[in-house]
């Protein structure tokens, strides 16, 4: 490469001509349709190796809307849409927001799971630099920005993929700096999520939280990927806005594979069933950690035949979604 700048110091028609670049510095041929290829695997390479550099071995990804903000924030824009509404009460646009940013504000509280889930796994998981089941989000605002700040609380690392879009927002200010990844393709950043994953917990959110979702139910129900817990946080929600009973009912899905995914309410039920399903990774952190299951409260937890958490021993429920994927 030095070698390479010492050349193209030289001043002259030659050296000045696009063709004369390196290759892998010359933006404008590695922007071609042809090389879309070799940016594919730079794409996936990158990431994979400083991860590996960092010694992360596996993942619990998390993922919500990034409009659901901390609560604090919920109930100022609920006041500001509240005092919208008196002011012209009979405006259609108003009303309408106000219906929204009174949903908004309930759901505000899964920010703070959210956050507090990011805290009891990364106390566990990463003690004297340990580095299973680190955090991993899209890294932006609202859920993920509360799951990456909640990693930072306790002092660990935690990891954002981003991606590049029209009006996307920066990375949020709490994924690690070394860990914050841009991606272009969609496609190679769920690539990412899921191959160290754990473990998918998924918050109320849109478009983008249902894709991630529906993709990790597609590989696990067609046995791409292994079986990992699948946490849908908030029942009342996924019931309201997804059907799943009725996939069932139309035969377009079978009834098992309604087991391929859990109900959970609170972050130490969803850290319960995380670890009752990787027993011996997490006995693992605890071991490396000197134990910690105070803070965690527990190992345990079960799902009943309805997909909720009855807080009995969780293990054989766990196994039974382990079954033999590749």
């Amino acid at each position: 490469m030095k070698t390479a700048e010492q050349s193209e110091a030289v001043d002259s028609p030659q050296t000045s001509s696009p063709s004369y670049q390196l290759a892998y510095a010359d933006k404008a041929f590695l922007s071609r349709d042809e090389l879309r290829g070799v940016r594919l695997q730079l794409e996936l390479l990158k990431p994979e190796l400083t991860q590996r550099d960092l010694g992360i071995s596996s993942t619990v990804v998390i993922f919500g809307s990034t409009r659901i903000p901390e609560p604090g924030v919920a109930e100022s824009r609920l006041a500001a849409a509240e005092a919208a509404v008196e002011r012209a009460p009979g405006d259609a646009g108003c009303v309408r927001e106000l219906a929204v940013a009174r949903r908004i504000a309930e759901k505000a509280r899964y920010y703070e799971e959210a956050r507090r889930l990011g805290q009891l796994i990364t106390q566990v998981s990463q003690h004297n630099g340990h580095r299973d089941l680190v955090v991993v989000t899209g890294g932006g605002p609202g859920i993920m920005e509360a799951a990456n700040r909640g990693a930072q609380d306790v002092g660990g690392k935690s990891i954002g993929l981003s991606i590049a879009l029209p009006r996307e927002e920066r990375p949020n200010a709490y994924v690690t700096p070394e860990l914050s990844f841009q991606f272009h393709y969609f496609a190679v950043r769920k690539m990412h999520f899921l191959l160290r994953a754990k473990a998918l917990v998924v918050f109320p959110g849109g478009y983008g939280t249902l894709d991630e979702l529906f993709e990790t139910l597609t590989l696990i129900q067609t046995r791409k990927v292994k079986p990992v817990p699948v946490l849908l946080f908030g029942r009342a929600y996924w019931e309201r806005v997804i059907r799943f009973d009725e996939l069932a009912a139309e035969g377009t899905i079978a009834p098992e594979d309604l087991e391929l995914f859990q109900y959970v309410e609170n972050a130490e039920d969803a850290w319960r069933l995380i670890q009752a399903f990787h027993r011996p990774l997490s006995a693992h952190s605890e071991e490396a950690a000197g134990g910690n299951e105070g803070a965690t409260g527990g190992a345990t937890g079960t799902v009943g035949a309805t997909g909720t958490v009855d807080g009995s021993d969780g293990a054989s429920k766990a196994r039974t979604h382990r079954g033999g994927a590749e």
